[in-house]
């Protein structure tokens, strides 16, 4: 009698699935049965994702970290390459070149290879060339690998947030990319409390703490890479692991405003279409004033905390908590973005937010070494907490296949490494003294330049809505842009 009433209790669930996928309204709340989708499709993609971001970073971010480690000793990266600080920024750069010119190509070829394929091999490439670097010995052989390490690791990122518009509506990506780029703020703070332990390893086997942080951290991406192929889904047509209704139901909530796993690679005309819409510029230049500071704090925070009265390993164990407190704010601010539809208000707060941290940086005097300190925690934190919603924001107002994996590829391509290049040249090694002055104004003025951009396309797009509602005939399909 047991077994009778569970099969009709699993039978009477096929049924109640079966309706919901006939009778989905993309409109409609979301009912009990997305909801179980959803959650179904987070545990296999959202922790995989944060993870591959979470290795990238690190190995990306390291070199930070290998230039002040045992510098007291002369066992840093800088005195054993015997490379100036003008060549060790200019290694900073070439990776961000790199970066800048391969984000296209990759996303291009993230859906022709299906992403499972492309991110594992690009992953086991970065992983390779992180554990390269613990082998340098002169600043020639560092700029060259790093930028190998820019081509291999430009398309993850855009790669990741274009790979969650083929499973999530709209109003469902800011806080998945925000799980998947706070990992980069956990990987800061891991990142500082990993090299701390490593420093302790200086001349372990004849090789310096440096040469073992950047083997150590190699090794996981490459390892992880295998995992990646096998358990990354591609799309949800053919995902396995979901039932036959599951994926009938995957497909149908995202008929309307989703990427489409079966749709043809880009062509000319939608090339042509996505760079010369020019609302798109807008989102490119926000994104160009946030990534300055994004990157100057994931390359400088160990600088800035060893100008802040702290030395060698300790500055690098100082890192943390700014990394720690922006995780949370992170997660917050996309949570609260998506579920009040007000990604480009939320994101202008965050800049602001960053912005008077970084501001107040700037005019406190030098010496003034807690008081800073609580600001680059505040600073860290605005800064960071504004990127997911802007790249949900960006996503969200594009509408086919492969206009989105341009536009998002443009978007950091464009604006982000280019920005990201400034963040390389701010911070000035000569400035430490009196505190990096350059780098905060520079920070805190392209902050309130995100800040002024975002309301302006959020007054644009609300604009844009009303003509459209205006314009519309009683059989059209209308498709609204969003906040």
């Amino acid at each position: 009698m047991a077994d009778k009433k569970f099969d009709i209790d699993v039978e009477s669930a096929k049924e109640e699935f079966s309706a919901t996928v006939a009778h989905y309204d993309s409109s409609g709340p979301i009912t009990e049965a997305e909801k179980a989708l959803r959650w179904k499709q987070d545990k296999r993609i959202v922790p995989l994702s944060a993870g591959i971001y979470f290795l990238c970073y690190l190995d990306r971010s390291n070199i930070g970290n290998a230039k002040i480690m045992n510098a007291a000793t002369g066992d840093d990266l800088m005195t054993e390459t015997g490379m100036t600080n003008f060549q060790y920024t200019i290694s900073l750069m070439i990776f961000l070149v790199a970066y800048g010119l391969f984000e296209v190509p990759s996303n291009i070829l993230l859906k022709k290879l299906r992403p499972s394929r492309w991110i594992a091999f690009l992953m086991f490439a970065w992983g390779a060339l992180t554990i390269g670097l613990g082998g340098v010995h002169s600043y020639a052989t560092v700029t060259v690998v790093r930028f190998l390490l820019g081509v291999f690791e430009a398309g993850l990122f855009p790669g990741l947030v274009y790979y969650l518009t083929f499973w999530y509506k709209t109003e469902e990506r800011s806080i998945r990319v925000a799980f998947i780029l706070a990992s980069a703020t956990l990987a800061g703070a891991f990142g500082g409390a990993i090299a701390y332990g490593i420093g302790h390893m200086n001349q372990a086997g004849g090789l310096s703490a440096w040469r073992w942080l950047f083997i150590i951290e190699g090794i996981p991406s490459c390892l992880s890479a295998f995992f990646v192929w096998f358990l990354l889904p591609d799309y949800p047509e053919d995902a396995k692991w979901l039932s036959i209704q599951e994926r009938d139901l995957a497909v149908q909530r995202l008929a309307i405003e989703g990427s489409k796993g079966h749709h043809k690679a880009m062509t000319w005309a939608d090339a042509k279409a996505t760079l010369v819409d020019w609302r798109l510029w807008g989102h490119y230049i926000v994104y160009f004033g946030i990534s300055t500071p994004f990157s100057s704090l994931s390359l400088f925070t160990p600088s800035i905390t060893a100008g802040l009265g702290y030395h060698d390993l300790q500055a690098q164990l100082m890192t943390v908590p700014p990394y720690a407190v922006a995780y949370v704010v992170q997660i917050l601010t996309s949570w609260s973005a998506d579920h009040f539809n007000a990604r480009g208000l939320h994101s202008a707060a965050l800049a602001t937010v960053g912005a008077i941290g970084f501001l107040a940086s700037a005019v406190l005097p030098a010496d003034a070494y807690a008081s800073r300190y609580g600001c680059l925690i505040v600073a860290a934190s605005g800064a960071f907490a504004c990127i997911p919603p802007l790249l949900g924001w960006l996503s969200s107002n594009i509408f086919s296949t492969a206009s989105v994996g341009l536009a998002i590829a443009l978007n950091i391509g464009l604006g982000g490494a280019p920005g990201q290049i400034v963040g390389v040249w701010i911070y000035k090694a000569d400035e430490a003294k009196r505190g990096y002055p350059t780098g905060h104004w520079t920070n805190a003025a392209l902050l309130f330049l995100v800040a002024a951009g975002c309301v302006m396309l959020r007054v644009y797009y609300a604009f844009r809505n009303k003509k459209i509602i205006r314009d519309a005939t009683g059989g059209d399909e209308i498709r609204l842009f969003k906040y």
